[in-house]
Parts: structure tokens; C-alpha cells; sequence
């Protein structure tokens, strides 16, 4: 059985759920997973694919996620983790490293990261606003607001000419 994150019943989705935007709710389950239970890339990918993405499990239905967005995202954070870690980390306050994070939050932020650094296809405001949303499905406003905060300053840096810099 899986030792994935569970969305809060009450969480309201400010949007529309997209394809997208399921998989970025995927992604961020599967890194969770990998950093609490250790679960390796390939298994993480066969699970997802076979049990979870578009399926209902425990009784909540999982939207049909796009596949290949999902997979780009947690193998490019696996991949990029040791440049992505150190930067978020500098935008956290420093009281609070990145391993001091809650696993569901510091997953949001890492593929979070890893969106702004490399997938320039979709606009900064965009990466930040649906992974304030994917947090709310998981925790309390205050940490959204930290989710939002943190990678909308990483947003002005890797990407400070979509805010005019």
C-alpha cells in the first residue's frame, strides 16, 4: 500500500483541475512518496501510471494526469535536486532548511523549482499559483502562503523578465 500524501476532503480547487494541473498533484504525491518511503524512480512511475493517475483510490478520484508532464517533472527533480535543494533553501528563511520542511511541502517546492528552471513553456505566475494550489490540498493556508512566497521569489530570479527585471 502507499505511503502517498492525502488531500484534505475540504480543500477547495480555486480552478478548473486540468490535465496539468493533475499531473502536478501526481508529481508532487510521487516525490513525497520517494522522500518518505525511499521508493525508487522506475517503481514510483509504474505505480503512478498503473494505480493512481485518472483512477480512484480509497474512495477520491484521480484525474486523468498528462503522462508525459508528470514523468518530465519528478525525473527532472530527481535529476536536478542537487542544484534545486541550495536554491530553495536560500529562499527560505534560515531558520527553516529545506530538510527542516514538511516532506509534502518541500515536494511542492522542489517540482515547483524545477518548473521555473525548466519549463520556460509555461509562465512563472502560472508555476507558482498552481503549486500554491496543489499545497492547499495537503495543508493549511499559512504553509500555502509560504509555498507561494518562496517560489514566487525564486520566480523573480530564474525568470525576472516575465516581472519586468
Amino acid at each position: 500500500m502507499m505511503a502517498a500524501a492525502h488531500a484534505r476532503p475540504d480543500a477547495k480547487g480555486g480552478r478548473k483541475a486540468n490535465r496539468r494541473g493533475a499531473a502536478r498533484l501526481a508529481a508532487v504525491q510521487a516525490l513525497y512518496q520517494m522522500d518518505v518511503a525511499g521508493t525508487g524512480l522506475n517503481e514510483i512511475f509504474a505505480e503512478f501510471e498503473s494505480h493512481w493517475i485518472g483512477r480512484e483510490v480509497e474512495g477520491e478520484q484521480y484525474l486523468p494526469a498528462e503522462a508525459t508532464f508528470f514523468r518530465d517533472i519528478v525525473s527532472g527533480v530527481v535529476r536536478e535536486q542537487r542544484v534545486l535543494d541550495p536554491r530553495i533553501d536560500e529562499a527560505l528563511q534560515k531558520a527553516w532548511p529545506l530538510k527542516r520542511i514538511e516532506a509534502v511541502l518541500r515536494a511542492a517546492l522542489r517540482a515547483g523549482a524545477y518548473e521555473l528552471e525548466h519549463r520556460r513553456d509555461v509562465p512563472a505566475r502560472v508555476v507558482v499559483s498552481e503549486y500554491a494550489d496543489v499545497a492547499a490540498a495537503f495543508v493549511e493556508r499559512d504553509e500555502t502562503g509560504m509555498i507561494n512566497a518562496v517560489l514566487d521569489q525564486l520566480a523573480r530570479q530564474i525568470r525576472s523578465a516575465e516581472f519586468g527585471g
